[in-house]
């Protein structure tokens, strides 16, 4: 796959940047895949995972603050900070480490609506952003609560490739996916 990062989150491009040049993400499983949604990655703590150990916890000891903006939606390819949920993180605080990839699925009209009921609480769906999920597809549920800091823009047939893994109970693929290296070329990330 082959993402670029946006000017427009520096915190979270360049905790991104320092952790590739670091090897960080070397050897890091996607250890949260669901079809039709996302797949996430990141955790230190899954490069020497047993086989159906939970993992998601890991990270490099730190949070990066959010950098909402709504220019950016969780489109198809967008690639975002995890974070823990609100209850225990009210400020939406990011992963220092774990991002995801937005797999994502196409919406009418009327699912948008429902979105914006059940789990926007009535907040609107920009137009321009609702054809976008009409036509390419994404979660956008997830707008305005973690932060978008890049997107593929090469290999999205390898996220449905992830995405469409059989899976265990914590949504681990049965078959371990791990990033062999993740590296950085001029303004592009490549893994």
């Amino acid at each position: 796959m082959v993402a670029i990062l946006y000017d427009e989150t520096p915190k979270h491009k360049e905790n991104f940047i320092k952790l590739a040049k670091e090897h960080y993400f070397d050897s890091t499983l996607f250890h949260r895949v669901i079809a039709g949604f996302m797949i996430q990655g990141g955790d230190p703590d899954s490069k020497s995972a047993m086989p159906g150990q939970p993992l998601g916890r890991g990270g490099p000891g730190y949070t990066i603050d959010a950098e909402f903006n709504p220019k950016f939606i969780h489109e198809r390819g967008a690639l975002s900070a995890a974070r823990l949920g609100d209850q225990q993180n009210p400020t939406k605080a990011s992963s220092g480490s774990q991002f995801y990839i937005v797999q994502g699925k196409k919406f009418t009209d009327s699912l948008l609506n429902e979105v914006e009921i059940k789990r926007l609480a009535g907040r609107k769906i920009p137009l321009n952003h609702r054809e976008v999920y009409k036509a390419i597809g994404g979660s956008p549920h997830l707008d305005q609560n973690y932060t978008i800091f890049g997107e593929v823009i090469k290999g999205i047939d390898v996220v449905d490739k992830i995405a469409n893994r059989t899976r265990d109970q914590y949504d681990r693929p049965k078959e371990d996916v791990r990033i062999i290296k993740m590296r950085l070329k001029k303004k592009f990330l490549f893994f």
